[in-house]
């Protein structure tokens, strides 16, 4: 499956959930994915909290973008990536 990396720039600091809602909305966030096929692997957030990288598996890049936007998050930009390992050499 291709693998993505998804920029996302937010307007505010990005906050994870609380914990009150964390779990509700984990769970509604990898249904939302599950149902078009996209895996989110993980991410890195900017020391101000208001950029993330993140890495996807999913089918295409249309996929990523409408579990974005389910999932009520910016995309920037998509670029299908592939793995360079230092350990391969």
């Amino acid at each position: 499956m291709p693998r993505y990396l998804v920029e996302r720039t937010f307007q505010e600091e990005c906050n994870l959930p609380n914990s009150n809602d964390s779990e509700r909305d984990r769970l509604l966030f990898n249904e939302n994915n599950v149902l078009l096929g996209v895996v989110w692997i993980h991410s890195f957030v900017s020391t101000d909290g208001k950029k993330s990288y993140c890495l996807y598996d999913a089918p295409t890049p249309e996929a990523v973008r409408r579990a974005a936007l389910r999932n009520n998050l910016p995309v920037d930009r998509i670029t299908e990536v592939r793995l360079l390992d230092p350990y391969l050499y």
